[in-house]
């Protein structure tokens, strides 16, 4: 879990650092301006972070429902090298997440203007600065990444069902206590990334 929360702190930092340096840096010189490839790299961390974070948090899921549901097969279906190989699987999701949403923006000629009605560069008020009909495209992409996102949440919400039904088949209560206990803090992160990105989205 340990390795599994290094991940997720490294991801975090790195979803902050994206925006905030520009941003305080704009706020202290009292400017609105950003580089082309200030722009173009927001425009492809913030996505990747994000992606890699999520998918992060569903390996998470899993790591919590063989620890729960399968802890006697723990030793042999997570070993450190599976641990491994799910935190580069979250990562490379989110690479590939973000390659695709930077792909598309940037592959469209940007002809009306240079201002961004944004703190900070975002995929929509970008592309609202091309001179091309964007929409199409950019709903594909979207889609993509809505299945991916929609994947990871179905995913951990099954995962969760299961380590419920388990561990409220455990007849001692201190046993089911402990078990909630360390399911809490991955639910409460879960839920405040969900519930801050959709309000951010909406």
């Amino acid at each position: 879990m340990y390795f599994f929360l290094l991940n997720l702190a490294l991801l975090d930092l790195g979803c902050i650092s994206t925006i905030v340096p520009e941003s305080m840096a704009n706020s202290l010189w009292d400017t609105r301006a950003i580089s082309y490839a200030g722009c173009v790299s927001q425009i492809f961390f913030f996505p990747y972070f994000i992606t890699a974070e999520y998918c992060l948090l569903t390996v998470m899921a899993y790591d919590r429902y063989v620890a729960i549901c399968k802890p006697l097969h723990y030793g042999t279906l997570l070993g450190s090298r599976a641990f491994v190989h799910m935190a580069a699987a979250a990562w490379a999701s989110g690479f590939l997440n973000a390659l695709l949403h930077t792909a598309n923006t940037f592959s469209l000629p940007l002809c009306k203007g240079n201002a961004v009605d944004q703190f900070f560069c975002e995929i929509p008020q970008t592309l609202k600065l091309s001179c091309s009909h964007f929409y199409l495209r950019e709903v594909w992409v979207i889609l993509v990444s809505l299945l991916l996102i929609f994947g990871c949440f179905v995913f951990i919400v099954v995962s969760y069902v299961q380590i419920f039904r388990a561990v409220l088949r455990i007849p001692s209560e201190q046993a089911q206590h402990k078990a909630f206990s360390t399911c809490l803090p991955h639910l409460a992160v879960v839920f405040l990334l969900t519930s801050t990105g959709t309000f951010a989205h909406l």
